[in-house]
């Protein structure tokens, strides 16, 4: 069978889509994020399964326009990427050589911007879990559950609802309901409502972090740097990893309205034990709190907010950037794929500011900031900041890259030796974190 899923990133064996993976009964996986999964990518490296690997935003989209009878649609997300161009590896040979590439995209141009057409996506089954539904089908999704349910319920010639409880008619009032029941056609009682966690994520205590290994004190500074980035008042979005934590040294001073793609918008702090809630967690699938004004929504209307230039920063990881702010940050061919998640769509926003944290160099001392970028790109002329280890740069449309922090300790010297390109220097650069 062919399987469309957002994110196959589990790391719980046996639970979910994990077990028709576990069983051989997938031929191909649709889906926009690998992880952790190690059978999953096991069998996608060595060629016994086919991954198409697709925009998270994209992807939502494609399954809501699906749903809504519309065939196609162009969006901006990918271009001057593989997404456009073709040549996501597919399906691995045995020995290692790709079998099956993507294909290109056919593109158009709007008041003079290219754009990328994506054809929609049905199925003939939809397999939805739901908070309450009631005798007529109609659903009520409990906070970030939400997330692709809703669109995926609309996009299935048959849709078949787990419910963890069913309601007589009239039970959910009309303006509680996420899917009305025309879109439905079984559904089933949970029998067993066991909620498994995959990344527990408390809140910890900043005052040992004298205590922790030289390479998180790295990160930490990192971090701390970037979290100077968020401004009163501003919508930002935070990546996996390393940008999420920086959530945790906001000004208090300021208010940052953080939005996750899975359909979350006024983040708070990690929860406290007595806090977690298995329902409600962010993109990378840690626990999170939500604060006061805070909502949820599908994660189709989150990425509208993404490409509709509603979002004002993004903090990115990465694993290459060039001089001219291309980023790459998701796969390394033939060896490691995480899946490109909702970067692609994050850096494709024109009016989103884009700053990515990352080491300067690599393990082996190798420059992670080139004159081009060696692996598959995320988003061409994307980046706007660079914070690292050793620097903040920024990034001069035209011009390339313009040096304007030093990290305590560092030198321009240093700095430069560290990197794959040539930069120019601030007047005034100066040792600031």
């Amino acid at each position: 069978m062919t399987s469309l899923f957002l994110k196959q990133g589990t790391r719980i064996d046996g639970v979910g889509l994990g077990k028709l993976l576990n069983t051989r009964q997938v031929k191909r996986m649709v889906a926009s994020y690998v992880g952790e999964n190690k059978e999953f990518a096991r069998q996608y490296l060595s060629g016994e399964l086919e991954v198409e690997l697709v925009p998270q935003g994209t992807l939502a989209e494609k399954i809501r326009s699906g749903g809504a009878g519309i065939p196609a649609f162009y969006t901006h997300t990918g271009i001057g990427t593989l997404v456009e161009t073709g040549g996501i590896p597919i399906k691995y040979a045995k020995n290692g050589d790709v079998e099956i590439f993507s294909q290109p995209h056919c593109t158009g141009v709007f008041d003079g911007k290219r754009y990328v057409m994506e054809e929609s996506i049905s199925g003939d089954y939809a397999l939805v879990k739901a908070w309450k539904a009631d005798e007529l089908g109609n659903l009520v999704f409990r906070a970030s559950a939400n997330n692709f349910n809703a669109p995926m319920a609309t996009a299935g010639k048959v849709t078949i609802v787990e419910a963890e409880e069913i309601v007589p008619v009239g039970e959910l009032k009309p303006d509680q309901i996420h899917i009305p029941g025309i879109h439905v056609h079984r559904i089933i009682k949970c029998e067993k409502n066991e909620k498994k966690i995959e990344k527990l994520t408390v809140r910890q205590d900043q005052a040992g972090e004298a205590g922790l290994p030289a390479a998180m004190q790295k990160r930490i500074r990192i971090i701390k740097r970037a979290a100077r980035e968020f401004k009163d008042g501003m919508y930002a979005n935070l990546g996996i990893g390393m940008p999420m934590l920086a959530s945790n040294y906001i000004d208090p001073g300021i208010t940052v309205y953080l939005q996750s793609e899975n359909g979350v918008l006024g983040l708070g702090p990690f929860p406290t034990r007595g806090e977690v809630d298995p329902d409600l967690i962010n993109a990378g699938k840690e626990t999170v709190t939500v604060l006061q004004g805070g909502s949820f929504f599908s994660s189709d209307v989150s990425f509208g907010m993404i490409r509709g230039n509603r979002i004002d920063m993004s903090v990115l990881g990465g694993m290459e950037v060039s001089q001219t702010g291309d980023l790459a940050n998701w796969i390394v061919p033939g060896k490691m794929v995480k899946g490109m998640g909702g970067a692609v769509d994050l850096v494709s926003a024109s009016g989103t500011r884009v700053v990515v944290t990352m080491d300067h160099c690599s393990k082996d001392g190798s420059p992670k900031i080139l004159k081009r970028c060696t692996l598959p790109l995320t988003g061409v002329e994307c980046v706007n900041r660079i914070i690292t280890d050793m620097c903040v740069f920024d990034v001069v449309p035209g011009k390339g890259l313009l040096l304007r922090e030093l990290a305590s300790g560092c030198s321009v010297d240093q700095v430069r030796a560290a990197t794959g390109c040539e930069f120019t220097v601030a007047s005034d650069v100066a040792e600031t974190f």
